[in-house]
């Protein structure tokens, strides 16, 4: 008796929360002033720079190994 009563009150609980949790996510919070009031440019300049200097130091010192190499005869 206690469990048919226990799951109908639960299905019925279930049915009220999902009924109204439906409407509590179907908008999202506006962020649009937080988003637009940054800006990204100088930081990605700044990520590409490093990554450049990076990229020449990499490709000198693998043009020094090669040159090394050559000059070893190895």
């Amino acid at each position: 008796m206690f469990k048919k009563a226990r799951a109908l009150l639960m299905a019925g609980l279930g049915l009220v929360m999902g009924f109204f949790g439906v409407n509590a996510h179907a908008v999202g919070p506006d962020l649009t002033t937080l988003t637009a009031a940054v800006d990204f440019g100088t930081v990605t300049t700044a990520m590409l720079g490093v990554a450049a200097a990076l990229i020449v130091v990499y490709i000198a010192w693998k043009g020094a190994k090669m040159v090394l190499g050559a000059v070893k005869g190895g």
